[in-house]
């Protein structure tokens, strides 16, 4: 029997308190509390539909503002999916999904070959969703792209409600996540990169 590929980590300073526990090829199950509302809600989605086991438990300085919980959430989770995608041999690698929401649109673009980089141009018409900030999501994604390792593309393709276009968004990541993360058969345990290495 394979062993679960899975990641679990943590980050604790004055501002921020965050562990995650995340599990490739598992059921999309989710344990999610961040104290931000919409930022679960946005989790779970990912978790469901990129059928990964999440748990989350993030604590930060809410009443300076959301900042530093959305950033650090972003780089716990991404170190949690860098150590569950190990060395990467194998993987499928790259990933893409145009995903609707209603009348909104998303494409969510991913490279799992251990570079990290990030673009994003979605345009929430509103600045503030329930009471989360949208500007920190570019931030949030950014930060996941960095200590993940991966190269991450989120493109509007079609604009709309803020919610519905961010919750596109996190669909899809989860489901690209889920994708690119899949081993292939057919590589039998190669790199998958035309230079030996991953992160070259």
């Amino acid at each position: 029997m394979t062993a679960a590929r899975a990641g679990s980590r943590s980050r604790k300073t004055k501002e921020t308190n965050v562990t995650v526990t995340l599990t490739l090829d598992a059921k999309g199950k989710a344990n999610v509390s961040t104290h931000i509302p919409f930022m679960d809600h946005m989790l779970e989605l990912m978790a469901v539909h990129g059928l990964l086991d999440l748990t989350v438990k993030a604590t930060g300085d809410l009443e300076v503002d959301q900042h530093h919980t959305v950033e650090d959430l972003g780089l716990v989770l991404g170190r949690a999916l860098d150590e569950a995608l190990g060395d990467r041999v194998g993987i499928t690698r790259f990933a893409s999904i145009t995903l609707p929401m209603d009348e909104c649109l998303v494409n969510v673009a991913v490279d799992l070959g251990g570079r990290p980089a990030f673009a994003y141009d979605l345009q929430p018409s509103e600045r503030i969703v329930g009471e989360f900030d949208t500007t920190l999501m570019p931030h949030f994604l950014e930060s996941l792209a960095q200590t993940g390792r991966l190269t991450l593309h989120v493109t509007q393709v079609r604009g709309g409600n803020p919610h519905h276009l961010l919750e596109a968004t996190m669909k899809a990541l989860g489901r690209v996540i889920d994708t690119a993360s899949r081993r292939d058969p057919r590589r039998k345990g190669r790199v998958p990169s035309s230079k030996g290495r991953v992160g070259a």
